[in-house]
């Protein structure tokens, strides 16, 4: 069926719908949707809740918005939090900012600012983000990666006043990648080609193929130059 003939789905208010195949799907204010959703625009603005799958072209999520399912989507924008109980899955994420995946992360490029969980694997072709409170994975698997701390933004503030324990840092298991700079991070391994290790990390073991930097308030277990 041709897009256009589909039809759109449009909550506003304190209202819920049924899932579907639809051309734009726009909820604003507090819904709820039952079923699977497939459609070529999503926007949610407000409080939402999906207790199914999510597919889109290009999504925005604003607010509060859970999907119970996995999500998929082209082009994602985020401001607010959003919690994805399966996998998570698309070309482009923008983040402003907190994103909870139960499940794996498979992205292209991953920007933005805030703070972000995985639960499984985050494999990315490029991830720049700034952290305003914790960045966790178990894995991370990526072409590039670069992470900064933030110190003094809203989130900050608002997740360290919550839970004075919860710095502004990465923390996951291991990091494999071809350019690595990262700072305010803790890991068992990094693997990479070229690997910065900047202020505030602590790594059990840094393997590196063509370059390595590692900041002088870095801590760093091991450092071993790997390959030809």
């Amino acid at each position: 069926m041709d897009k256009h003939q589909l039809p759109d789905l449009i909550i506003n208010g304190v209202s819920g719908g049924a899932g579907g195949t639809y051309n734009n799907v726009n909820m604003d204010g507090v819904g709820k949707v039952v079923g699977p959703i497939v459609a070529r625009m999503f926007k949610g603005n407000g409080h939402m809740n999906l207790n199914d799958d999510l597919a889109a072209e290009e999504a925005e999520c604003n607010g509060v918005i859970k999907v119970m399912g996995n999500m998929r989507f082209g082009t994602l924008k985020v401001d607010g939090v959003l919690n994805v109980g399966k996998s998570f899955r698309g070309e482009s994420c923008t983040l402003n900012g907190m994103v909870s995946i139960k499940g794996d992360c498979e992205l292209e490029d991953f920007v933005g600012e805030g703070s972000f969980n995985v639960g499984g694997l985050l494999s990315a072709g490029h991830v720049d983000f700034k952290l305003q409170s914790q960045g966790k994975a178990n894995e991370i698997g990526v072409e590039s990666l670069v992470i900064r701390q933030v110190n003094n933004g809203f989130w900050s503030k608002m997740f360290s006043g919550i839970i004075p324990k919860l710095r502004p840092e990465l923390c996951t298991r291991t990091i494999e990648g071809d350019f690595i700079d990262v700072e305010y991070t803790t890991a068992d391994i990094i693997r990479g080609n070229i690997v910065i290790i900047g202020p505030g990390c602590t790594l059990g073991r840094v393997e590196y193929r063509e370059q390595i930097t590692v900041h002088p308030e870095a801590r760093v277990g091991k450092v071993e130059k790997v390959g030809e």
